[in-house]
């Protein structure tokens, strides 16, 4: 079976790729593990054209990079999405590959799809301490698996962290998390 492990920030190297890091490390012992930034893939905002309503492909030149992406999806088992809180919410790069995932959403028809029976998870995290913020972005993240069919099989919220040395501490916490995915 197959993980995909997606870190949604485009800080390669902060404590978003630290908990991608450490998920990817306890998913390791019993899948095969493939890791993606999403700002390591240069795509353009949706120009909201819906032609992808009529013929569930996207006409925009950079297309081939968004497949690449969805045939990630596409050969994972089970996906789980990393983000930090951008003010409140998505960052804006995973916001906009979700714009340009509309051929594949069921949302319309025909759409392209993924192969079904894949789990979703989601872990948010914010650099403050309250939880709304973490809960918008597991909500952000489960609407988008929704529309692709993915069964949403958990989630996890972490507040108080900024930095990719504040990350240890909850090292438990993510490990846990880790534990419960299947």
């Amino acid at each position: 079976m197959r993980a995909l492990v997606i870190n949604c920030s485009p800080v390669r190297n902060g404590a978003t790729a630290e908990i991608v890091k450490i998920i990817s490390e306890e998913l390791l012992k019993r899948y095969e593990v493939r890791c993606i930034c999403i700002d390591d893939y240069d795509f353009k905002f949706c120009k909201g054209c819906r032609s992808c309503h009529k013929t569930a492909s996207c006409i925009m030149n950079d297309a081939d990079v968004i497949r690449s992406i969805m045939k990630e999806f596409d050969e994972a088992d089970v996906i789980v999405s990393v983000a930090p809180s951008y003010w409140a919410d998505i960052p804006g790069q995973y916001k906009s590959f979700i714009d340009r995932c509309t051929p594949w959403c069921n949302t319309h028809e025909p759409h392209a799809g993924i192969k079904s029976g894949k789990k979703g998870y989601a872990l948010a995290l914010r650099t403050g301490p309250g939880m709304p913020e973490c809960e918008r972005i597991i909500g952000s993240i489960e609407h988008f698996y929704g529309h692709l069919e993915i069964e949403c099989a958990g989630h996890i919220s972490l507040t108080s962290i900024e930095f990719k040395e504040q990350v240890e501490p909850r090292r438990k916490e993510i490990i846990d998390f880790c534990s419960k995915m299947c």
